[in-house]
C-alpha cells in the first residue's frame, strides 16, 4: 500500500482561491505556486493576481465577433451549460464598453506557441484572447473549470487574475485501443469532450489488432465481415446451443468521419494505427493470401503477443497501400501509426519464401526485412504529405527516414532516436499505461496488478535529462496509453482513464518548474465535481481509504494501517457502525482493534469526501480465519507476471468474478499463518482459460507441478519448497457455476506459525485453477 509521508499539508482550495487578493506573497512563494489561486487543470504557465474580481451569473453576456470567436464562444456556453445551472448568451460585435465574458481573436501576435492564450478577469469581466482557434478554445476551458467548482452556484465570483498560458508540448496524447475490445461513436464522443477539458489534442486511435479489425475498408470488405469478430475463450465463447457466441464490432467509415469532425472541433487531431508487420492476425484471418502461413485461421482471442505476420511480398503491401488509400481520406491529420511493435519473427523465420526474399533483397535479417517494409509504407505516406509514427521497435533494423517514435518499452527508444534526430512522443509503459491498475485495492477491476499510482504519472518528466538541448527539442509529446485486453466494460474503461487522465494533462501542458503534486491534490477535489457534471464514472479505489491489516488470531485481535493511495491525509473512520463524518474521529495511527469490530472510514478534504461511499471492514473470527485471492501475497518464485483476470461466465458476462493470478507458475502465499487449532484448509477454486500468447523464451519459464492424482490435486505448503502440510484431489471439471470447493484435511505437524504456500498441480493450459478463496478450519 501507498505509505504517507507524515508531513503532507492538506491546503484549503477555497483559502488558496481567497490568497489572491489577500496575500500575494503567500502565492508567490515556491511552496505554493501561483496556480493555487485558480482551480484550473492542467496548471497554467503564469498566474498573476489583480484586483477587483468579477460575478458571473445567467444575466452576464458573452460577447464575440462572428467567426472563430463565435464558434468557440458557442462551445463554451454549451459545456458550461452542462456542467452547471449557469445558462448564457452570446451577443455579436465588440460591445467593449458592456460588462461580460468576451472572446478576442488577435493575429497580431502571430509568433505565440500555438494554443497558447491569455485570461484576464478584472472588475468589469473577463477577456479571452489568442492568435488562434486552438488558443482561444483552450482558454475557454480554463475560464469553465474557474466556473463549475461549485455545481449548484447559479453565480460564481471570479477572482481578479491574469492567465497567461501555452502548452509545453505539442502532442499532447491519449491512446485507447478499441481492437480488443470496443467501444460505442458516443463513449468515443465522451472521451474526447475529457480530453478537450483538459487540453489534450492528439487522440491516438488503435484501431486494427489481432483480436479484431474495427475500421471499414470498403475494397477490402471482409476485413471488417470476418476480421472485426471473434468467439472469446473460454464458456464465454460458445451459446447454450454449442454455436459461437461471437464478439464484434467496428465502425463505418461514416461514423470514423464524424468521429475525426466531433475531434477537430475541440481542436483535437485523431491519429489512427494499422499495426504492420505484426499484430496482424485479424487480418489474416479475413485474407490468408496476405500472411505467411499456409491455410485458414482465425481472429485471434489470445492475449499477449501472437506469430500472425504479414507478408512481406510486393502483393502484401500494395495491399497495405490501398488500405491506407482509404485511411488517409478519413482521417487528414499528419500522422498515421504505423504499428511496428511486437512482431515476432517465427513465421518469417520458418517460412523458405520469406527467407528466400531476404536473400533477394540482400538483407541483412528479418528485422531489416521489417525496415524494408516500413520504409516502403513511408515513401506512400510521404507521397501524400503524412508522417509515419510507430512505436520504438522500428528503430531495430534502421529507422525510416523522417520517421517519429512512440516510445514505450521505457524511455531508452526514445533516447536513441532524439540522438539520431527523430521525433519522440514518450509513452513509457512502466509509468503510462493505464490498464495498470491505480492502486493496490482488492476492489479494483481485472487488469494488470502492477499498479501505476497517481504519483508515479504525475512525476514522469517526458525530457531525458541525458539529452542535449538541441536533442531534447525532439521530444514533441508525451501520451498515455489504455490497452483494452481486461478493460470489456465501459464502466471499466472510465475507472482506469479517471482522474490519472488529470495527471498526465499536467506532465503534458505545465512548465516543469510550475508543477507541484500537492497543488495537484488541492485542485483535484473540484475537477472530480466536473467529471459528475459531464457523467463521468471516475474511480473511486484512488480516492477511498486503503487499509492494511495485521492478524492476531490467538490474541483475538487485528492491527490496522489506514492511508490514502493518493495522499490526502484528512482520513475519518468509525467502530459503532455509522458512516464517517467530517467530525468523526481522525485517523492517529495505526489502530489495534478488538474482534469482532466493524471499520469504517473516509478520505476528506476540506470537509467533504472525496469518495463516494466509505471503506468497510468486518472484522470478526470468521474473517482471521480467511483470505481471498487478492489479500494473498505472491509467492517468491511465483513468476513475474501477475494479472487480475476475469472468469469466462456467465455468458452475459454481467457481473463475473475475477481473479489474481500469477500465470508464469500459479501460486498463492499466506504469510505468518496462525495454525494452532486449524484442522484442515477450504478451498473455493475456479477454473478460467489460459488465453496468452508467449514468447518462446517466455514458455519455457511457463512452470506447474506434476499431478500426483488423475486431475491434479489443491497442495497446501509450509513455505513453498517446505513440506506438504495438506492435499486434496481435484475433479475433472468445476461445478456448473464454474467453482468447486474442497477440504484439504492438515497432516500434523510442528508447525505453529508459517508462511502457507498453495498450488494447483497439473498443466495450466488450455484451462488453468485460480484460487478464489481460502478458509482455515478450526476445532
Amino acid at each position: 500500500m501507498t505509505r504517507l509521508p507524515t508531513n503532507f499539508p492538506v491546503r484549503s482550495l477555497l483559502a488558496s482561491c481567497l490568497l489572491i487578493g489577500a496575500s500575494v506573497a503567500t502565492a508567490a512563494t515556491p511552496q505554493a505556486p501561483a496556480s493555487l489561486a485558480v482551480p484550473v487543470i492542467p496548471a497554467p504557465q503564469q498566474v498573476q493576481p489583480g484586483g477587483a474580481g468579477f460575478t458571473i451569473d445567467s444575466r452576464t453576456t458573452v460577447i464575440a465577433a462572428d467567426g472563430v470567436p463565435a464558434t468557440v464562444a458557442g462551445q463554451f456556453i454549451e459545456l458550461l451549460a452542462k456542467t452547471s445551472p449557469l445558462q448564457l448568451q452570446r451577443h455579436s460585435g465588440n460591445k467593449r464598453a458592456a460588462n461580460g465574458i468576451r472572446f478576442e481573436l488577435d493575429t497580431s501576435g502571430a509568433k505565440a506557441v500555438p494554443g497558447s492564450y491569455t485570461l484576464e478577469v478584472a472588475g468589469n469581466g473577463v477577456t479571452l484572447r489568442a492568435v488562434d482557434a486552438a488558443g482561444l478554445f483552450n482558454a475557454s476551458m480554463s475560464l469553465l473549470q474557474m466556473l463549475t467548482a461549485d455545481a449548484d452556484a447559479r453565480s460564481v465570483s471570479v477572482p481578479a487574475v491574469r492567465i497567461t498560458d501555452a502548452p509545453r508540448f505539442s502532442w499532447r496524447g491519449f491512446m485507447l485501443d478499441s481492437a480488443r475490445h470496443f467501444q460505442s461513436v458516443e463513449q468515443i464522443k465522451l472521451v474526447l469532450d475529457a480530453m478537450a477539458l483538459h487540453k489534450l489534442n492528439t487522440f491516438h486511435w488503435h484501431l486494427t489488432d489481432d483480436q479484431g479489425w474495427r475500421m471499414e475498408i470498403k475494397r477490402y470488405p471482409k476485413l471488417t465481415e470476418v476480421g472485426s469478430c471473434r468467439a472469446p475463450a473460454g464458456q464465454a465463447g460458445v451459446k447454450a446451443d454449442g454455436s459461437p457466441n461471437l464478439y464484434c464490432g467496428y465502425y463505418t467509415q461514416e461514423q470514423i468521419r464524424d468521429v475525426v469532425a466531433y475531434a477537430a472541433a475541440r481542436h483535437i487531431t485523431v491519429v489512427p494505427e494499422i499495426d504492420v508487420p505484426g499484430h496482424a492476425q485479424a487480418a489474416v484471418a479475413a485474407y490468408p493470401e496476405h500472411g505467411v502461413v499456409d491455410g485458414p485461421t482465425a481472429t485471434s482471442h489470445n492475449w499477449g503477443v501472437n506469430p500472425y505476420l504479414f507478408n512481406p511480398r510486393e502483393e502484401t503491401l500494395q495491399f497495405l497501400e490501398n488500405i491506407l488509400t482509404e485511411v488517409l481520406e478519413m482521417f487528414p491529420g499528419p500522422y498515421v501509426h504505423i504499428g511496428g511493435d511486437e512482431a515476432v519473427k517465427y513465421q518469417w523465420q520458418d517460412s523458405p519464401q520469406v527467407q528466400a526474399y531476404i536473400r533477394e533483397l540482400g538483407l541483412k535479417d528479418e528485422e531489416a526485412l521489417q525496415s524494408h517494409m516500413l520504409k516502403r509504407l513511408e515513401k506512400f505516406l510521404a507521397s501524400h504529405d503524412r508522417k509515419l509514427i510507430g512505436w520504438d521497435e522500428i528503430i531495430e533494423g534502421g529507422l525510416p527516414p523522417e520517421a517519429t517514435v512512440m516510445s514505450w518499452r521505457g524511455i531508452e527508444g526514445g533516447i536513441e532516436a532524439a540522438t539520431h534526430g527523430h521525433d519522440v512522443v514518450m509513452a513509457p509503459g512502466n509509468t503510462l499505461y493505464l490498464d495498470f491498475l491505480q492502486t493496490n485495492s482488492p476492489d479494483e477491476p481485472p487488469g494488470r496488478p502492477k499498479f501505476t499510482s497517481m504519483q508515479r504519472v504525475y512525476a514522469f518528466d517526458p525530457v531525458p535529462t541525458q539529452l542535449t538541448e538541441a536533442q531534447r527539442k525532439h521530444i514533441i509529446g508525451v501520451q498515455a496509453n489504455l490497452w483494452t485486453e481486461h478493460t470489456r466494460t465501459w464502466e471499466r474503461l472510465q475507472h482506469n482513464l479517471f482522474p490519472r487522465m488529470a495527471a498526465l494533462a499536467e506532465i503534458a501542458w505545465t512548465p516543469l518548474e510550475r508543477k507541484s503534486y500537492d497543488d495537484f491534490l488541492a485542485r483535484l477535489p473540484a475537477q472530480l465535481q466536473r467529471y459528475k457534471a459531464l457523467g463521468i464514472a471516475y474511480g473511486q479505489t484512488a480516492l477511498a481509504v486503503a487499509m492494511q491489516r495485521q492478524d492476531d488470531r490467538i490474541g483475538n485481535k487485528v492491527t490496522v494501517e489506514l492511508s490514502n493511495p493518493l495522499s490526502y491525509r484528512d482520513i475519518r473512520y468509525t467502530t459503532d457502525g455509522s458512516t464517517p463524518t467530517a467530525q468523526s474521529a481522525a485517523y492517529p495511527g495505526a489502530l489495534t482493534l478488538p474482534v469482532p469490530t466493524t471499520l469504517k472510514a473516509m478520505t476528506f478534504f476540506n470537509g467533504r469526501p472525496l469518495a463516494d461511499a466509505p471503506g468497510v471492514w468486518n472484522f470478526d473470527a470468521a474473517s482471521l480465519l480467511t483470505r481471498t485471492d487478492k489479500t494473498l501475497a505472491q509467492c517468491p518464485q511465483g513468476g513475474r507476471l501477475l494479472l487480475r483476470l476475469e472468469d469466462d461466465n456467465p455468458l452475459d458476462g454481467a457481473l463475473r468474478d475475477s481473479f489474481d493470478v500469477t500465470i508464469f507458475n500459479p501460486c498463492w502465499l499466506w504469510e505468518n499463518a496462525q495454525l494452532q487449532d486449524v484442522t484442515a484448509f477450504k478451498v473455493r477454486a475456479g477454473r478460467i482459460p489460459y488465453n496468452f500468447g508467449l514468447l518462446k523464451e517466455d514458455e519455457a519459464k511457463r512452470r506447474f507441478r506434476k499431478p500426483v492424482a488423475r486431475y491434479g490435486e489443491f497442495e497446501v505448503r509450509a513455505g513453498c519448497e517446505g513440506r506438504v502440510l495438506a492435499s486434496v484431489a481435484l475433479p475433472q471439471e468445476a461445478g456448473e457455476d464454474g467453482f468447486i470447493e474442497l477440504v484439504a484435511p492438515l497432516r500434523a505437524g510442528p508447525e505453529q506459525v508459517t508462511d502457507l504456500c498453495m498450488t494447483f498441480s497439473g498443466d495450466t493450459r488450455p484451462r488453468m485453477w485460480v484460487l478464489d478463496q481460502v478458509e482455515m478450519q478450526t476445532r
